[in-house]
């Protein structure tokens, strides 16, 4: 082989030499690519999914209209017991629905829960229901002004929801019945419904054991949500009152129930 074919044939081998050593650092970078691409892959070659956030907050807003319905339908009452938590008379009145089997909605002032969270904890631990009744039980707040009535609303709802260790408040109740539009909004919004009464028992004017009894079986009719109270003085014939009423209810074919949230 003469010096040109000696220099040609070097030439050859020198670039299949450097087209190698090309292709197999090609490889190299593949492979390095596809590794960092599948970093946390599994066994099958699958890259991993990225961790779950945490499921978005929803808030449930319920309907505005004032309930008086009972969940369950049919027969069944509702009991609600307003203005406490009392530490005399809440504990007596939890002692005599409990000998009776029966559940009620305790609609709580939010100061009296903040001072009594010990009795907000056991109405919730005895599978009663929480309903706000504002910070201050002002009857005239259907005459003050939007942000007065928020504050009254959602102030209370907190106190009460802290006391409770996490319980939820499902309704709200104005005090002496003075509803809103906007204090209906404002509620629901918050996830509250607005709660009514069907039957006032007058048992806050303490006229006495039987009238309390009488009131119940008059007004009956009127629909199943009937109206007591816990706070906001001597409720002791509230307690005997409960006492009758609850296994005459029984003896007339009644169940117990709770208010409605979420229908009409």
């Amino acid at each position: 082989m003469g010096l040109k074919g000696k220099y040609t044939a070097h030439i050859a081998v020198a670039a299949s030499a450097v087209a190698i050593s090309l292709a197999a650092w090609g490889a190299t970078a593949l492979t390095g690519t596809e590794a960092a691409a599948r970093i946390g892959a599994g066994s099958e070659g699958r890259t991993k999914e990225p961790a779950p956030g945490p499921p978005p907050v929803s808030k449930v807003r319920m309907p505005e209209g004032i309930a008086h319905a009972a969940e369950a339908g049919g027969k069944a009452v509702n009991i609600t017991i307003d203005d406490g938590p009392d530490p005399q008379w809440t504990p007596k009145v939890l002692d005599v629905l409990k000998e009776h089997d029966v559940k009620a909605v305790f609609c709580m002032v939010g100061p009296r829960a903040k001072e009594f969270p010990d009795l907000v904890k056991r109405v919730v631990a005895d599978g009663h229901r929480l309903c706000d009744h504002t910070t201050s039980h002002d009857t005239t707040m259907d005459k003050k002004s939007v942000a007065y009535q928020q504050q009254q609303i959602l102030d209370a709802k907190k106190m009460i929801e802290d006391a409770a260790g996490g319980a939820k408040v499902e309704y709200y109740r104005a005090p002496g019945g003075a509803f809103t539009p906007d204090s209906r909004r404002i509620a629901a919004e918050a996830g509250m419904r607005p709660l009514g009464w069907n039957v006032d028992t007058k048992d806050f004017e303490r006229p006495g054991t039987s009238a309390i009894v009488g009131t119940v079986k008059n007004e009956l009719s009127n629909g199943p949500t009937i109206l007591f109270h816990d706070g906001g003085g001597d409720r002791g014939q509230t307690v005997e009152a409960l006492k009758q009423v609850l296994p005459w209810l029984k003896e007339q074919g009644r169940t117990f129930s709770f208010p409605v949230r979420t229908t009409p």
